[in-house]
C-alpha cells in the first residue's frame, strides 16, 4: 500500500513506488494498492490480509533523503501521512481494529523513504530523491520479497 499524495512533491514516492513495483518487478501473490487517506481509513485496507506492507514519506531532523527505514506497529513512531489531525493516529486505528474484532494482519510493515519536501505542489521529486530513486525501489522490492513472498 503506497501512501501519500502524488501532487506534494516527495509526498508522492509511496503511490509511485507501489505504481512502479507493480508495473515492472511484480511479485506473485501481491495485490498493490495506492491511498491518500491515514487514521480509520486504514483499517478498510488491511483487513483480512495475511501481511501487509504500507510505503510512505517520512521527513526527520537529520535524515539523509533517500534513506529507508522499516518500522513494525511495536516501534512505530507516527510520521505525518500515516495519520490525520482529525482522525486517530495509524497506530490508534491498528489497535481498535483488533479490539472490535477485525481481522487485522499479525505481520504489518511500514517502509518510510526519508524525503525532502512535502508541502509544495509538484510532480516530480526533489533532485536528491530522484537521484536516489532507482535505488530505493530496489531495496524497497527486496525487503517486501522477504516479509510478503513464502
Amino acid at each position: 500500500m503506497g501512501i501519500g499524495n502524488d501532487i506534494l512533491t516527495d509526498d508522492g514516492i509511496g503511490p509511485r513506488l507501489v505504481q512502479d513495483l507493480k508495473e515492472n518487478m511484480p511479485l506473485p501473490g501481491v495485490e498493490y494498492r495506492t491511498t491518500t487517506l491515514g487514521g480509520l481509513d486504514i483499517l478498510e485496507f488491511v483487513e483480512g490480509y495475511e501481511r501487509v506492507v504500507f510505503i510512505d514519506a517520512i521527513k526527520t531532523r537529520d535524515g539523509v533523503p533517500g534513506s529507508v527505514y522499516e518500522f513494525t506497529t511495536g516501534d512505530f513512531k507516527e510520521t505525518l501521512h500515516l495519520s490525520n489531525l482529525h482522525d486517530i493516529s495509524f497506530l490508534s486505528a491498528i489497535e481498535l481494529g483488533r479490539e472490535l474484532e477485525f481481522t487485522i494482519p499479525e505481520t504489518i510493515r511500514i517502509f518510510a523513504i526519508e524525503i525532502v519536501e512535502d508541502l509544495v505542489f509538484g510532480e516530480t521529486f526533489t533532485p536528491l530523491v530522484q537521484e536516489r530513486y532507482e535505488s530505493i525501489k530496489n531495496e524497497i522490492h527486496a525487503r517486501m520479497r522477504e516479509i510478503l513472498v513464502p
